[in-house]
Order: C-alpha cells, then structure tokens, then sequence
C-alpha cells in the first residue's frame, strides 16, 4: 500500500528539497527521503506477510477460511451465468413459461477470482516445491496434552 504512495510523494518531495540553495545538499536530501518511503513500504509489506502466515496457520474457519468462501462465492456467480441461467432459462422456454432471469454482475467478481486463481498458481508452486500443508507439522488443537488426549 505504501509503495503505491511513492510515486505520488516523489513530486512533492522534489518541490520541497528544490527549497534548498545547495545541489549537493538536495540530491543528498532527496535520496534519504526517498530512502525513509522505501524502507517504511517495506516495513509495511513485512508485517502485512506476517498477519498473512498467521491467517493461513489458524485452524479456525473464520481467520483461514475466508479465502475459500470467496472463492466459492465467486465460482458460484461463475456457475450461474455460464450454467444455471442457459439451463434455467432452456428448462422455462420448455414449459412454455416465461420468466426474467438476469446473470449475475461479474464486473466486481472476475478481478477477485482471477486474483485467487493467481494466488492458487503460487500454491501449486509451492506444492511443487514440498512445501505442501501436509509436510508442514500440525499444531495440536487447544487444550490438547502431547499424548493427544487432551485434558481431564
């Protein structure tokens, strides 16, 4: 988020530093400014990574399970207009009824699922590499003791 900032600060930056008489002292100014975006942006972008390792570590479906909700939420508008609406509408045209039937906006749907299916090809890297959920060691549930029994 913060990168995105750095070429829109740029200019704002370059009229400030032009205040200062000295060339030497304006490139060296202008090069620490443009030093402290860089660094901040990928401070940002770190701990962003890591609020993301934390999210697909949970076991719970409503801090790692949102990713597939979407994915199936847009699947399913995908399925309704390339599936259900052509066998919805051929299925009234048959019982010569008529009904309005509209698809569903996927002006909003297709980035979102054309980003998962990016981040899904990331995956499929990563299983290639060995670095698949299941040759990753399993943290045992909540209150659970190390002879897998649990408590009490």
């Amino acid at each position: 988020m913060l990168a995105m900032l750095i070429p829109l600060l740029g200019p704002i930056f370059d009229k400030l530093i032009g205040l200062i008489p000295d060339p030497a002292a304006a490139a060296k100014a202008k090069a620490e400014a443009m030093q402290m975006l860089i660094d901040a942006a990928q401070k940002a972008d770190a701990a962003q990574m890591e609020v993301n390792k934390i999210e697909a570590g949970s076991n719970s479906m409503f801090i790692a399970g949102w990713r597939p909700f979407v994915g199936w939420v847009c699947a399913a508008g995908c399925a309704w207009n390339w599936i259900g609406l052509p066998v919805g509408m051929f299925a009234v045209a048959l019982a010569g009824r008529s009904l309005d039937l509209r698809p569903a906006d996927l002006s909003e749907m297709l980035p979102l699922l054309l980003g998962l299916l990016g981040m899904g090809g990331l995956r499929t890297f990563e299983k290639i590499q060995g670095v698949a959920r299941e040759t990753l060691p399993r943290k045992p549930p909540p209150g659970a003791t190390t002879d897998g029994h649990g408590q009490g």
